[in-house]
């Protein structure tokens, strides 16, 4: 009986202990993620006392290594184990976000020195995220993507939802730069957790493609350009990220300095967005099935693109601002981990292995960098139109991103048999791509 077969019989995944160290490891990471993703920014502007182009700047630096080293990297981890990358990169950022509370302690750290640190742990971060999505396919199988990944995602979306709200409460407790140290420790964890996955890895196959740094790089942005389906998903997550990592540049600005949030009534507000996540990781095996692979993702990206408009309303008595901004963001975060579960799944199985880290690796330059951008353009418009006018660019944007699917194979799709996996060496271009009018029901 193979491997996927025997994880079917005995229940899927659960029984996979390999995964299960996996799914652990990256589960207490992801809450300690989501952690650092309030206390940084309460720590800029709390006690560093960051402006908005500060702010920018700050969460600029957490996406530049995505445009700067991520294109080399997707390369280098084409010819490499995955599983060691992301053991050294987990401990690797244990380490940096110790940095923290030592440089906080002996009265070191700055806004320049936090976002130096924010840059080094994204740098690491860049290599582990390019190494876990090429290392998932063989570790569970391409029959199992979908079951790994709504896991993953599920796990994320309860991290979404605890995280901030503790961290608020964390930050009030024991100050920020401590609350920093807890994600250090997160990684830790998962690093030790990784090195006791028992499967043994193999070493990626020679492609035997020729050429320099360049033209490997080249591989990876050509199968976006020429591939139907990464085309449409890298233009509208790049468009998206860019609007709306400008809205949440102004947003933690918008509800401290405007709205008068407290740091845990922030904290609580922001894990809305992960109580949606985990709702919409619940329901989107359930969608998938019923609504089908392409309508599911253009519903789910409607509500997660649209919902972002709701948050500029926000003004005024606290009372009713709470929950305006709750409500925007539990919609937020149920479309948009909808989606992914469905978008990451599908872009696993349209590309083939022996190029997967090149075309994750082009995917992040894209959508993460355009990220960074978008902190810039909301640390910018914050200083010259104000916040309020900053969210409501960063909301239209957000939604002009849903354009990219329209004219995409995508919403025609039934299920991820009909988007068969290239053979290695045709550059990742699918032979077929299904319009879904022949699919079997």
């Amino acid at each position: 009986m193979s491997a996927p077969e025997e994880r079917s019989r005995q229940g899927g995944l659960w029984r996979d202990r390999d995964f299960m160290r996996l799914w652990s490891g990256e589960s207490l990471s992801m809450f300690g993620a989501q952690i650092s993703l309030v206390a940084i920014p309460l720590l800029a502007v709390a006690t560093l006392d960051a402006t908005p182009f500060e702010m920018g700047v700050v969460n600029a630096a957490q996406f530049l290594p995505y445009l700067l080293f991520t294109l080399p990297a997707g390369v280098w981890v084409d010819q490499r184990r995955r599983r060691p990358l992301m053991i050294g990169a987990n401990l690797g950022r244990a380490a940096v976000y110790g940095l923290v509370p030592l440089g906080t302690a002996l009265g070191l750290l700055g806004i320049w020195g936090l976002a130096a640190i924010v840059f080094l742990a994204a740098t690491l971060t860049v290599v582990f995220d390019l190494a876990y999505q090429s290392y998932l396919p063989s570790l569970v199988g391409r029959e199992h993507l979908v079951e790994a990944n709504g896991k993953l995602e599920g796990s994320r979306s309860v991290a979404q939802a605890s995280g901030p709200g503790i961290a608020g409460l964390l930050v009030g407790l024991i100050t920020a730069p401590v609350t920093v140290l807890v994600n250090a420790l997160t990684y830790l964890v998962a690093g030790f957790a990784a090195m006791r996955i028992r499967k043994p890895e193999e070493v990626p196959a020679a492609t035997g493609e020729q050429g320099s740094m360049l033209s490997r790089i080249g591989t990876g942005l050509r199968l976006i350009g020429h591939n139907p389906y990464l085309r449409a998903i890298a233009g509208e997550a790049s468009v998206y990220n860019l609007f709306n990592q400008a809205l949440w540049t102004a947003l933690v600005l918008y509800l401290t300095h405007r709205l008068h949030f407290s740091a845990l009534t922030i904290g609580i507000v922001l894990a809305m967005s992960g109580v949606g996540a985990f709702l919409g990781s619940l329901a989107a095996g359930w969608c998938g099935r019923h609504w089908g692979l392409g309508r599911t993702i253009m519903i789910a990206m409607l509500i997660g693109c649209a919902s972002p408009l709701i948050i500029p309303a926000a003004s005024g008595d606290k009372h009713v601002a709470i929950p305006i901004v709750a409500f925007a963001l539990l919609l937020n975060g149920a479309g948009v981990v909808i989606c992914n579960i469905q978008v990451i799944s599908l872009r696993q199985t349209a590309v083939p292995s022996d190029v997967l880290g090149r075309a994750n690796a082009g995917y992040r330059f894209l959508v993460t960098g355009a990220a960074a951008l978008g902190s810039l353009l909301g640390g910018g418009l914050g200083e010259l139109i104000g916040l309020r006018a900053t969210l409501v660019v960063g909301g239209l944007g957000t939604l002009a991103a849903l354009s990219f699917f329209l004219g995409s194979p995508i919403p025609k799709l039934r299920d991820l048999s009909e988007v068969a996996p290239p053979e290695p060496g045709t550059g990742g271009v699918p032979s077929r791509v299904s319009t879904g009018d022949d699919a079997t029901a």
